[in-house]
């Protein structure tokens, strides 16, 4: 009996030791399971807060102002944001004095109404004369012709080539011991028939109206001219290396500023070792105060390595975006970086379908100190008119904003939409709330960023450089059209000026070559009439 008692327990023991290990591989199971199914949740998370970007991007609005359906969604939140009486009150003073002059602005701006600008009066006019039917021949005595109706239509034919013919004239004296000739008159491009209007017209098609050069080549031949793409494509070396010098001295300029706006874009680049096309990239510096823009490429390269030797003497306000390069700014002498709030904002647009309620609470917050932006533009207010409004305005809203972000995110989900819009302002808001410190600081990053537009069009039409040299030469063609862009010059007339007499400056060293740097250029142009 004890025998079986002994059995008949070790079989239990022996049952219970296999259910115990079938339960902890069950755990282990469920665990990793759970795991799995987590980690496949967040990446249909993910996935689906891409198309939906995607979708805006293709098929959405493409301003990135946000106006709220309900005008209730204006007012502040206050609980749990432990704000100070003294800072409650004056934000809720700031939103409705800002409420209040966006309504009145809103209602003058219905008032106007847009008119139809008129047609140059400097244009030549070519006069057509229609009668009455039937060719009717009106007395005199029994007519009085009244004001005639009249109607202007803009007319337009294609351009035209012609040839200039330079004759120097050349005297010998009778007992030819002297031969006299007409001196040399230089020309863009040495051996080359391409005039400074022409090598101007092949840069402004490709580089402002964004056509290749083999569409270029195919519309003179329309007009019946023959131009070979290997001739055209040594112009485009040539001329980039003839305001090569003055690039390098915009260059110097625009470092000498103390406050410039610095971003990056994409330039594919076609490797010759692989003939592969690249995705390179190519740097853009604005200074605000100058309004200059310089654009550099150096190997396509987006590393810190790049951005170091070009920024190494720079002391001044230096304005980006979040990308981890610029960081290392905050901790060098002379150096005060400046966050760019349209960043921030785009971060809260994407996560607007994910959660409606804090992303649209953001998006109403930054609102709110864009409108005092733009009131400011409407009064045309100095540099301390402008800050001290925005001492008024803007900075209570920045206090209260930066509190909610820190209440926010730890009730959030880190790797949401909406977690990385609050992480991402948070982590550079000290950044993003300078701009307040002084009247010439921009709010955000936009001018770099229309700067950089053209170069987005281009891109899309011409698809790739062909290689580094190509890439570098773009560099300084698109440089001076943002100069000119800027400064509100015709690229046109300036190029033509540039090429035409950038060979005075060859051997005269007392001159300066940042004299034909577009706004510098307009000046001089504005004193000589």
């Amino acid at each position: 009996m004890p025998q079986k008692t002994s059995d008949k327990n070790d079989l239990i023991q022996t049952l219970l030791t296999k259910c115990d290990h079938l339960y902890q591989e069950k755990r282990q199971l469920q665990s990793k399971y759970d795991q799995q199914l987590s980690e496949q949740e967040a990446k249909i998370l993910e996935l689906e807060q891409q198309v939906a970007y995607l979708k805006r991007r293709v098929f959405g609005k493409s301003s990135e102002r946000f106006i709220p359906k309900d005008p209730l969604q204006r007012k502040l939140d206050f609980e749990g944001m432990d704000l100070l009486p003294e800072e409650e009150e004056s934000t809720k003073d700031a939103v409705e004095e800002i409420q209040e002059h966006q309504k009145k602005a809103k209602r003058e701006k219905i008032k106007a109404s847009p008119k139809r600008q008129p047609l140059p009066k400097d244009l030549p006019r070519e006069e057509v004369h229609f009668y009455p039917e039937n060719n009717t021949v009106c007395d005199e005595k029994e007519w009085t012709e009244l004001p005639s109706d009249i109607s202007e239509i803009l007319e337009y034919k294609p351009g035209r080539f012609w040839v200039k013919r330079i004759i120097r004239h050349k005297y010998a004296r009778k007992d030819k011991s002297q031969v006299l000739t007409a001196p040399t008159v230089n020309t863009p491009l040495a051996k080359s028939y391409a005039s400074a209007s022409l090598l101007a017209e092949l840069m402004i098609g490709k580089y402002v109206d964004h056509l290749p050069f083999h569409r270029q080549i195919k519309i003179f031949k329309r007009i019946g001219i023959s131009l070979a793409p290997a001739t055209i494509n040594g112009w485009f070396k040539a001329t980039a290396d003839l305001l090569r010098p003055l690039y390098f001295r915009l260059r110097e300029v625009i470092l000498q500023s103390d406050y410039l706006q610095v971003d990056e874009t994409t330039l594919p680049i076609v490797r010759e070792e692989k003939h592969k096309t690249v995705k390179g990239y190519i740097w853009m510096l604005r200074s605000v105060p100058l309004n200059q823009i310089f654009f550099h490429y150096d190997q396509g390269s987006r590393a810190q390595k790049v951005i170091l030797p070009l920024l190494k003497d720079f002391q001044g306000a230096l304005q980006t975006d979040g990308y981890s390069v610029y960081a290392m700014y905050e901790n060098k002498k002379g150096v005060l970086p400046l966050g760019c709030w349209a960043h921030a904002r785009r971060k809260f647009e994407e996560a607007l379908n994910q959660d409606k309620a804090r992303a649209s609470y953001a998006l109403t917050q930054i609102g709110m100190l864009y409108e005092v932006e733009r009131r400011a533009d409407r009064e045309e207010l100095s540099y301390q008119e402008r800050a001290e409004l925005r001492t008024r305005l803007s900075y209570p809203i920045l206090v209260a904003f930066e509190k909610w972000l820190v209440k926010e995110y730890p009730q959030v989900l880190p790797k949401s939409g909406i977690g990385k819009a609050i992480k991402y302002t948070y982590e550079i808001y000290h950044k993003l709330s300078r701009y307040h410190l002084d009247g010439r600081y921009r709010i955000d990053n936009n001018l770099a960023e229309n700067a950089i537009r053209p170069l987005a069009l281009g891109r899309k039409n011409y698809l790739f450089c062909g290689n580094d040299d190509a890439a570098e030469d773009a560099a300084v063609l698109y440089s001076f059209m943002g100069c000119c862009q800027a400064a509100k010059v015709d690229f046109r007339e300036w190029m033509v000026d540039v090429l035409n007499r950038i060979h005075s400056y060859d051997n005269d060293y007392s001159k300066d070559l940042a004299d034909f740097l577009p706004m510098k250029w307009k000046e001089n142009k504005h004193i000589s009439e």
